[in-house]
């Protein structure tokens, strides 16, 4: 089991720095793996979740609520959304009443290739954790928030 305190050789003047420090040094351990998961995918976390998005919509979306709806509110999330286009995972589709709205779509292509993530993604992450304490951790989150 990991211990912050040596994984980073550092002592800390308090608990709640110590737990400050370890949330900052997990997410970037999160991070990491999560970069290399999709790697082989050719997209980016960030682009994988405006697939989820668009995805579990159902139905073409506006940029703007796309955006509103992401994890990491990107302010790069049109060019994210230029490379899944590029990719032929994504298209756009111009809104007949307003020119300046445009409406994103996710492609039968996009929809294999989250098939395709669905079936080699695992929740080993939080494999340590019971159901309890997942709950507890949420909870904890959400409360720093």
């Amino acid at each position: 089991m990991g211990d912050i305190s040596k994984d980073i050789q550092s002592k800390f003047d308090s608990s709640k720095v110590k737990a400050l420090i370890n949330i900052i040094y997990t997410a970037n351990w999160i991070s990491s793996l999560q970069n290399d998961f999709f790697k082989p995918f050719g997209i980016s976390p960030q682009q994988f979740n405006i697939l989820r998005i668009l995805r579990g919509a159902g139905k073409p979306l506006k940029v703007q609520t796309i955006k509103e709806r992401m994890i990491e509110r990107a302010p790069n999330a049109t060019r994210l959304m230029d490379k899944l286009c590029d990719k032929s995972l994504i298209s756009r589709l111009p809104c007949p009443g307003d020119r300046r709205v445009v409406h994103i779509s996710i492609t039968d292509k996009g929809l294999e290739l989250l098939s395709q993530i669905d079936k080699d993604r695992k929740e080993d992450i939080l494999e340590n954790l019971t159901h309890e304490e997942a709950e507890q951790l949420s909870g904890l989150l959400d409360k720093i928030r």
